[in-house]
């Protein structure tokens, strides 16, 4: 029987993260992934790192992802430092486009709102918005900067993540299904994987869409898989430096000069099939936010499937099984609060205590009518 101070369920950025965090505080932790840690929604998202709210819904997890993004830098630095590996973060912003002919209104509507929240966001024109991204569209009728957003390789950061962790001593648990949660004395005592009992203090349920799968878990953790699928070109005469933004579709450079498109939002189960209508809705979006992309050719196209709580907020925190902790709902957003998810769970294992209020994403808060609901 294996005893760790700490056992993780999911072997993706936020997994991985979480296991680099408390090793590095000196915890002796394991990190399981029922296939190949890495090659979940973490190698298939965007890494877009924004906190601005897409809607009025997500408001509150600004200040968890306003303290993510502020981690970024000094994370990145680590990651690559133990690594030896490049990451591919960039720190230039984000251009928010706007199309439609109430465009003015829009624009002092949503610059409001960011510094209402703490949000640095700047009014540009369409010229202004041009010269900045010269590959934006001449239908463009305003646009608004946030100059404090960022990207980065997600598969390169989760790649990195994960060698970290190894070299700060996380043992690594490739193809090992963790099968249920293990109660021992009426608190948990770590999981079953592939029918052997993995003994923990604490034990923390990371597995991203797969999380409720786990015997046991659901209970906390009631997230569905939410398909996203994404197309990556290469544009020989044409630069973007920013992350491009538009009603339900994003431009995302990378430095080896590929521009990633996307995304979808279908909730079709666990099929991660790239279908027509997907890449029709993208290249559509694509063209509109940057016609000269016509030209590029498609490098790849590729589906995930990013974990989705019932109210679509993240959800992170202990539970009320002594030892159990839970990370996992963070939907689209998965590679910004990867930092600050790590540093909560970090703080709440070593202090009991968390220097961030995070009680409105409990996974306690789902009561009897949400566990019942087949949602």
């Amino acid at each position: 029987m294996k005893t760790f101070d700490v056992a993780i369920a999911g072997g993706g950025l936020i997994g991985g993260t979480i296991a680099f965090e408390l090793a590095r505080a000196g915890l002796q932790v394991a990190l399981f992934d029922r296939h190949h840690p890495g090659e979940g929604s973490s190698w298939a998202a965007a890494g877009i790192l924004s906190p601005a709210p897409e809607n009025s819904g997500m408001i509150s997890t600004v200040p968890l992802g306003r303290a993510s993004l502020q981690l970024y830098p000094e994370f990145v630095a680590n990651v690559e430092e133990i690594s030896g590996q490049s990451v591919g973060y960039r720190a230039r912003g984000t251009l928010e486009s706007l199309f439609s002919t109430d465009a003015q209104e829009k624009l002092s509507t949503i610059i409001a709102l960011h510094h209402g929240l703490g949000l640095k966001a700047e009014p540009l024109s369409a010229d202004d918005a041009r010269e900045m991204e010269p590959a934006l569209s001449p239908e463009l009728e305003a646009a608004v900067f946030r100059p404090d957003e960022a990207c980065v390789d997600n598969r390169a950061l989760t790649k990195a993540v994960l060698k970290a962790a190894e070299r700060s001593g996380v043992k690594t648990f490739a193809a090992s299904n963790v099968q249920s949660i293990a109660k021992n004395e009426g608190r948990c005592a770590g999981f079953v994987v592939d029918g052997d009992k993995v003994r923990s203090r604490w034990t923390i349920i990371a597995a991203g869409c797969c999380s409720a799968e786990i015997e046991g878990a659901a209970h906390y953790a009631p997230v569905r898989p939410a398909k996203g699928q994404m197309i990556a070109l290469r544009a020989k005469d044409l630069s973007i430096e920013r992350v491009l933004w538009a009603d339900h579709l994003y431009l995302v450079p990378r430095n080896d000069g590929r521009i990633l498109a996307g995304a979808t939002v279908e909730y079709v189960g666990f099929e991660k099939n790239v279908t027509v209508g997907g890449l029709q809705k993208i290249i559509t979006g694509a063209l509109q936010l940057a016609p000269a992309l016509a030209d590029a050719p498609i490098e790849e196209t590729w589906a995930g499937l990013r974990p989705d709580a019932p109210d679509h907020l993240p959800i992170i925190g202990p539970t009320d099984l002594d030892g159990l902790l839970i990370a996992t709902g963070h939907f689209r957003s998965g590679i910004l609060l990867a930092p600050i998810t790590a540093r909560l769970i970090r703080e709440w294992i070593t202090m009991q205590n968390v220097g961030l209020d995070w009680a409105r994403f409990s996974p306690m808060r789902f009561g009897e009518r949400a566990r019942a609901t087949n949602f």
